[in-house]
């Protein structure tokens, strides 16, 4: 339903209903400019039948809640497909055409040295795409050309390096590793610890003791 359209109507289910409401600003920052004059064309449908908008909506509803900063950048890559989408659904294109390239070897450099001082949590999609000049669709896009990952699985890949080191030093707590790369529950902490290694952060840090022990012996 674009802004300025009107919808009513009745449905009676035969079953419990579950409905996701998703609001898209066409003024938001996040929205490609390509597409500012398009999204004024939108017309309401109904009934409309899209596995990839299905699926791309199914992924934003799951990060719904989410305390791990990481998936900020995650859920804004998703925002940017699903406007895509949603504009080749009704227009069978997206307004603009999908960079071939990378970025730039200056590009690049800026935003691995951005992310690398900002492991924290501070990062975001559209900061990183402004930081190079670039949209935010044509920005993941490149980056992705570029770093062989999307923004958010590399942005997650440094938080579990940073994390790595910051274990092998004594004079880190579990709990203050965490906090420092932003982590507001030690529980998500250890869970994307454990998805990307296979082991929660203790049981690293005492494998790596235990390495260490092993060759000096």
């Amino acid at each position: 339903m674009p802004a300025g359209h009107l919808f009513e109507g009745w449905h009676v289910p035969r079953i419990r209903t579950k409905v996701t409401n998703f609001f898209i600003d066409t003024d938001w920052p996040l929205l490609d400019p390509e597409l500012h004059s398009v999204a004024a064309q939108l017309r309401p449908q109904l009934f409309l039948d899209s596995a990839s908008i299905e699926a791309t909506a199914g992924k934003l509803k799951a990060l719904i809640g989410s305390k791990d900063p990481g998936d900020r950048i995650y859920a804004e890559s998703l925002c940017a497909v699903l406007q895509y989408e949603l504009f080749r659904l009704a227009f069978g294109t997206a307004g603009g055409r999908r960079p071939k390239g990378g970025l730039a070897p200056w590009q690049e450099t800026r935003v691995r040295d951005y992310i690398e001082e900002n492991l924290e949590g501070r990062v975001s999609l559209a900061l990183l795409a402004r930081l190079v000049g670039l949209s935010t669709f044509h920005f993941a896009h490149a980056f992705k050309r570029s770093f062989g990952q999307p923004p958010h699985r590399y942005y997650t890949s440094r938080r579990i390096e940073r994390a790595k080191a910051l274990l092998t030093a004594r004079s880190h707590s579990v709990t203050d590793i965490a906090l420092a790369l932003g982590f507001s529950w030690i529980s998500t902490f250890t869970s994307t610890f454990h998805k990307a290694t296979g082991l929660t952060p203790s049981e690293y840090r005492r494998e790596h003791r235990q390495t260490m022990l092993d060759d000096f012996r």
